[in-house]
């Protein structure tokens, strides 16, 4: 499988990808800065050198062309403002959903975050992250040419992975390794029997694959 990440010298991404090539599958990473190339030749992906803040949705699913599933992994970070949850966090989304639609994409995996809602109160920057989430989240869930699924991790940690999650609608709240998110996903993109679900995820007691397969059974 190729599999195009969006956000691809994030934190996340970069564990996702050492994963995917790995087991044998060709990752692609969108980045901003080409100096971060680097970093992704190291764990055996591609680099695309694209800014989905200032990229046009042809640009986008130009590179998104021939992919089995694309992967929204992409952040504003925490040190930025507001201004940039709208762009990044809402707005790249949107255009990265528009992007596989127009290339025909139909696998899309989100990385998003527990409480996103596009109704979440309060005017602090976090707030106002966890609505630009949620609306972004909501943007995706209305495209019906996507198999589009939506994880939503509990707080993360760089804590060593245990392999162990709770994977479910509902979790609750929860820390998790970002180890284990990325396993996570490498499941998910690999199962579109999960699409149009939307799952939280913390640490747990569940091996990821068999939590995966649980999910997509029910």
């Amino acid at each position: 499988m190729r599999i195009v990440i969006a956000g691809g010298h994030g934190q996340i991404a970069l564990r996702l990808e050492r994963l995917l090539s790995a087991h044998g599958h060709e990752a692609a990473g969108i980045i901003r800065k080409a100096e971060q190339g680097d970093d992704l030749r190291a764990v055996g992906a591609e680099p695309i050198l694209l800014d989905l803040e200032s990229a046009s949705v042809e640009e986008v699913a130009a590179h998104l062309q021939g992919a089995d599933a694309a992967v929204f992994a992409a952040g504003a970070g925490p040190g930025s403002g507001v201004g940039r949850k709208e762009t990044v966090d809402r707005g790249a989304a949107v255009l990265f959903a528009d992007a596989a639609v127009r290339a025909r994409v139909r696998r899309f995996v989100v990385v998003s975050s527990m409480g996103a809602d596009p109704a979440h109160p309060g005017d602090d920057v976090f707030d106002v992250y966890l609505r630009a989430k949620g609306e972004a989240d909501a943007y995706v869930t209305r495209q019906e040419a996507l198999d589009w699924t939506i994880l939503r991790p509990g707080s993360l940690t760089n804590d060593a992975g245990t392999g162990l999650v709770r994977l479910e609608a509902h979790t609750g709240r929860g820390a998790v390794p970002r180890d284990d998110v990325a396993a996570v996903l490498a499941e998910l993109v690999d199962t579109s029997s999960t699409a149009g679900l939307v799952l939280e995820l913390v640490g747990g007691s569940v091996p990821v694959p068999v939590a995966v397969k649980s999910v997509a059974g029910n």
